[in-house]
Order: C-alpha cells, then structure tokens, then sequence
C-alpha cells in the first residue's frame, strides 16, 4: 500500500507530541530546555513561558511524584529535585500518562548521567550531557524514548570524545583510545 500525505497526516495527529522539555534552577532560571514547537516564536516569549510556569509550579511539592498542571491550554507534568526543576509540557488533549513517561525518563537518565548528583552545579558541569538526553527523548516533538537506561546508554555511547586528553577520559574510555591507537599502529 502506498501510503498518502493524507495518511501521515492521520499519523501525526494520533501521535502524541510533546511542546517543550524545560530544565529550570530553583529561581526559574533555564539550565537546559528543548522547544519542539513554534507556539513561542521568539526567546522571549519562550523566557516568559519559563518564568510563568514555574512560578505557577513553584509552590508545590513535586519531589516524591510528578504532579500535573493545566497551565495556559497546556498540560505540564513536572518534577523537583535539589535545585533543579523538570518540566515536559504537551498541548491540552495529550495524554498526561505519556508526558509523564517522557518526564520521567529525562529526570532518571539525568540522574544516571550525573551519578546521583542532580543539582544545578553538577548539571551544568555535564551540560552536554543533558542536551544530547534531550536530543534522545524527542525529535520534532515526537517521543523517541522514556526508558532511562536507554537515553543514558545512548548519550553515553555519543559523549565518549577519543581526541578528548587521556586526563578527562575515564579508565574504560582511557583503555579503548589506547587500543585503537595500539592497533592503527600495527596496522601501518
């Protein structure tokens, strides 16, 4: 069967798409954020968006279970942890058990990156880290993965640099750019 732009366009419309994935500090400031959307056309409408939610959001207490919002016709599930605060905001008609996947999987993954360190410091030591974490969960919206051991697999795999000085390259990274060296020179 040969499929129609009609079809894709069903497709889309079925598919659960997500607006932004917002990583803001304790005082709403952005630390890593991914808009898959053009609902906010500009930065600053998108800082205000930041702004807004999270001083809507900032009263809770989101830090044993993600809580749900209706927030300016969007859905935003959300999570705190130290000085850190997760958003995934989707439009109206999502469903909030998908976002919350999706938030859930960012908000484990970066705890694996970090090693348990999540705080804003460590965050934006490993900034790199967390922006390819973004990069794995949604592509133009659409939810690519929510399993955390997965999106940390995969950001780990992508972050290991081989041109990286040995002194910055753990032992396992270290012993693999050694043996590749070892075995180019063997080759020649």
């Amino acid at each position: 069967a040969v499929s129609t732009g009609e079809d894709r366009s069903l497709e889309m419309e079925t598919c659960p798409l997500v607006k932004n994935i917002l990583l803001l500090d304790s005082e709403g400031k952005r630390v890593a954020v991914k808009y898959c959307s053009d609902d906010w056309p500009t930065n600053s409408a998108k800082e205000a968006f930041e702004k807004a939610i999270f001083n809507k959001t900032q009263k809770t207490n989101a830090r044993t279970e993600a809580e749900v919002t209706m927030f300016e016709n969007y859905i935003a599930v959300y999570k705190f942890v130290q000085d850190l605060h997760f958003y995934v905001t989707g439009g109206e008609d999502e469903n909030e058990l998908i976002l919350a996947s999706a938030l859930q999987g960012f908000f484990d993954a970066v705890g694996l990156l970090l090693r348990g360190n999540v705080d804003k410091k460590e965050a934006l030591e490993n900034l790199d880290l967390i922006l390819l974490c973004l990069d794995e969960i949604v592509d133009g919206g659409i939810i690519l993965e929510t399993d955390a051991n997965v999106i940390a697999g995969k950001v780990a795999s992508n972050s290991i640099d081989a041109g990286a000085p040995l002194s910055e390259q753990t032992i396992g990274q270290a012993l693999a750019t050694a043996r590749e060296h070892l075995t180019r020179s063997l080759l020649k």
